[in-house]
């Protein structure tokens, strides 16, 4: 039995480390590569369990069964030969020698419940980023090796991950994967984060032989959206293909040096209440048409309602979607202080309504008035949701065309530049975003721009601080 693989899927087989992430552009041969690297191990190793996970039953299917690359085909003379044995209820490769590949999907966040009591010693992951990272640790926690003859230039036990940019498991994976050290690194995790030897290995278009590149580029230029070809020819973790604002959101346009603030200017703050998961407050500034002085010494004219985020404070533990189960009174004390620096009259804005729930005679936005912090309830009527995201699209396009009201965000704001560009839409209903991606700011965000209040408004002034 012959495989062949290309250069770049060669230098992936003889990693040495055994948490790998294999991922990038659109036609890498990252779903193949899988396929192959379980194969070779199931034949080398007697009893090993093999576990390849897809988000979806049917993409799991569809992807890794049928075609003329799919494990039916690959494996046909093994199976001719009855020394492979193929069962589709559940989904599993049983070989001669004990080695089994399990075919499994996980499209809950609870389904990692069902492999709770599997020994793992080969994990595969195609589309990481489709899987929350509370599925990926769950599953990693799962992996070791035990009583197993392994050949001497094998990694066991393995994690090996395939997948694109974008998706609701962007963020954590970029994180995990890509941030913390160049590509082709082999470095040590610590124990907390699974102790083993990780490493992101780049797949791109041109490293795939068997594809013709520039039909097959051709094709990716036909979806018109720059970003999206950019992303599927390149990997480019920077963006997000498809996702909810990829197409309006410039870097170059959007993301602006700090200035000083009109005293004209209406100042104020929006919240979104997290504990487990993190909590957002934004403080923004509405122009009332005045133009500012930037740093460089140049003028910038402004549109009467441009929206600026000047400043932020993001509940999180340092790994994404993960928060900090700070009390509220103690998030009110950090308001209060960054306030005081700021040096603004910072007017209470919008926040999410699950402040004012009452729960064993506690109440969040009561906690925080006792601290002097006061909010408006946010905009959360029927329709509300999905207007909030054409708006907030309208205005980052409006300071692209700069002929109407748009949102700009000082630089500072590093957790918005984060989170925003690359929050993905929801699958099925593609005017929303998905809600497991890490949107904690961008509901934040949309309750602003939901508030139905200007600088020509009037405001009641308890609360204020001046």
């Amino acid at each position: 039995m012959e495989f062949k693989l290309h250069k770049k899927q060669g230098e992936a087989l003889k990693s040495k480390a055994n948490e790998i992430l294999y991922g990038g552009a659109a036609g890498g041969g990252k779903s193949h590569y899988i396929r192959v690297l379980s194969i070779l191990i199931a034949v080398q190793v007697p009893n090993v369990q093999i576990y390849l996970f897809r988000r979806l039953s049917e993409d799991l299917y569809n992807n890794h069964m049928i075609g003329v690359h799919g494990y039916y085909s690959m494996l046909d003379k093994l199976v001719q030969a009855k020394k492979v044995k193929i069962t589709t209820a559940p989904v599993k490769i049983t070989f001669w020698n004990g080695a089994i590949i399990h075919l499994c999907h996980c499209q809950y966040e609870k389904d990692v419940i069902k492999y709770q009591g599997a020994e793992i010693n080969v994990l595969l992951f195609d589309e990481l980023t489709h899987f929350m990272k509370t599925q990926y640790t769950f599953l990693r926690g799962r992996v070791r090796v035990a009583g197993l003859d392994i050949p001497p230039n094998m990694q066991l036990p393995l994690i090996f991950c395939g997948s694109n940019p974008g998706g609701i498991g962007h963020n954590w994976v970029k994180a995990m994967f890509i941030d913390p050290a160049k590509e082709y690194e082999v470095w040590k995790t610590p124990k907390l984060d699974g102790g083993m030897n990780r490493q992101y290995i780049p797949a791109k278009l041109k490293d795939n032989p068997s594809i013709d590149y520039e039909d097959y580029a051709a094709k990716l230029n036909g979806l018109g959206n720059p970003m999206l070809v950019r992303a599927m020819l390149n990997g480019d973790w920077d963006i997000v293909a498809g996702g909810m604002f990829d197409d309006v959101y410039n870097k170059a346009v959007h993301e602006i040096e700090p200035f000083e603030i009109p005293g004209s200017w209406y100042i104020d703050r929006s919240f979104d209440w997290g504990s487990s998961h993190p909590y957002s407050v934004g403080w923004w500034a509405e122009s009332d048409g005045t133009d500012v002085t930037l740093k460089d010494g140049t003028v910038k004219a402004t549109v009467r309602g441009d929206l600026f985020r000047i400043n932020e404070l993001y509940g999180w533990n340092g790994q994404p979607d993960e928060g900090t189960k700070e009390l509220a009174v103690d998030i009110a004390k950090k308001i209060k202080i960054i306030e005081l620096e700021m040096k603004l009259n910072v007017r209470p804005g919008a926040a999410d309504s699950s402040i004012y729930t009452v729960e064993n005679d506690n109440c969040i936005a009561k906690d925080m008035e006792a601290e002097g912090v006061y909010w408006l309830h946010a905009n959360k009527s029927p329709g509300s949701r999905k207007n909030g995201w054409e708006i907030f699209r309208k205005m980052l396009n409006g300071a692209n065309s700069k002929e109407e009201k748009g949102l700009y965000i000082f630089n500072v704001c590093r957790q918005f530049i984060r989170t925003i560009p690359v929050l993905p839409r929801d699958k099925k209903h593609a005017d929303d975003v998905d809600t497991n991606a890490e949107d904690h700011i961008a509901d934040e965000a949309r309750y602003r721009m939901l508030a139905e209040k200007s600088i020509t408004n009037s405001l009641p002034v308890a609360g204020l601080r001046f």
